[in-house]
């Protein structure tokens, strides 16, 4: 298991470089390399939250490569995508027998909202990495009142679709 943590550690600087604007120790101790992505959809493993980041990433990467998509910044779909979910670093607990359950102890709920709360924490995010980030859910967002919400920010952020399609190719797709 420690074996596959520093592969991890490493896999995230290399494929951060610069853009690496969070060190490997603080996202140690929150457990983003550890923490599964889901408990029983993607990444539904030890680390798979770390998996499913660098593989949306990637994903994102190589779409605003491939469609010349423009971003505020240029680390921002690094950072979008390595930090889209970063509230499951505390949304899972690992049971006795090992297996991940929902936190019931946490206080602030949330996805999309409580992933850029626990980022303006450590980074400072543009509009475009916010809205991204808070909209990566697309068309599962469960409220569909917020659905014009999403519209209205692609219209002025058009990454948010790229975000949110990046997500679903590596979760639907890739399987991670």
């Amino acid at each position: 298991m420690e074996d596959m943590k520093k592969i991890r550690l490493q896999a995230y600087e290399d494929f951060m470089g610069s853009a690496a604007l969070i060190g490997t120790t603080t996202l140690d101790c929150l457990g983003f390399f550890d923490a599964p992505a889901s408990t029983k959809y993607h990444g539904a493993y030890d680390g798979g939250l770390f998996d499913h980041s660098l593989a949306v990433a990637n994903s994102l990467v190589e779409l605003t490569e491939k469609l010349g998509l423009k971003w505020e910044r240029p680390e921002s779909p690094y950072i979008v995508g390595m930090f889209h979910d970063m509230c499951k670093c505390n949304a899972y607990v690992k049971t006795q027998d090992g297996k991940w359950t929902w936190n019931n102890d946490i206080i602030i709920p949330g996805h999309g909202d409580k992933s850029v709360i626990m980022l303006q924490k450590l980074i400072q995010l543009t509009d475009e990495e916010m809205a991204c980030i808070r909209w990566h859910m697309g068309a599962y967002e469960t409220d569909t009142k917020m659905w014009d919400y999403y519209g209205r920010a692609i219209e002025r952020y058009p990454n948010v679709l790229y975000t949110h399609t990046a997500d679903m190719i590596a979760s639907r797709i890739q399987g991670v």
